[in-house]
């Protein structure tokens, strides 16, 4: 199992952050990787609502569903998907600071078959991505509000 965790402060109100984030369908905006996402539930956001989505490059795509198993506004967003052969579950938790919101990661990915034998380097790659993801979140609401 790869374990991938981490953290970033955000120069904006936490409920900006926690609700931006909560709705899977602004990934797009601040992450190059993630390609569409569509709500597949109906109602309000909160635990039960799938996303689909499609992730990857040009050459290649991959589509999975992503359900929310944690939503405490504006506190913590948990989450479990199966990208490929990766099955994914953990969370997001939002806190308040003096100069907006600090933003923690945690998630653990079990891969599955041969990727078993991979563990450490979806470790490394995925921390990697993570930290890429959340700078692009930080740089696009920041930028949104003029900072």
């Amino acid at each position: 199992m790869a374990h991938i965790k981490g953290s970033i402060a955000i120069r904006r109100p936490v409920e900006e952050v926690f609700d931006f984030v909560a709705d899977e369908r602004n990934e797009p905006a601040y992450n190059p990787q993630m390609r569409k996402v569509e709500k597949a539930t109906p109602g309000p956001i909160g635990i039960g609502t799938v996303w689909r989505a499609t992730t990857g490059t040009k050459r290649r795509l991959t589509s999975f569903d992503l359900e929310i198993t944690d939503f405490v506004r504006p506190r913590q967003l948990g989450s479990v998907a199966t990208i490929g052969a990766v099955d994914i579950r953990g969370g997001l938790t939002f806190r308040p600071t003096d100069e907006g919101t600090r933003m923690d990661w945690s998630w653990d990915c079990r891969p599955k078959g041969l990727l078993k034998l991979a563990g450490p380097v979806i470790t490394v790659v995925g921390r990697r991505q993570e930290q890429r993801t959340w700078t692009g979140l930080k740089r696009h609401l920041e930028q949104a509000a003029g900072g």
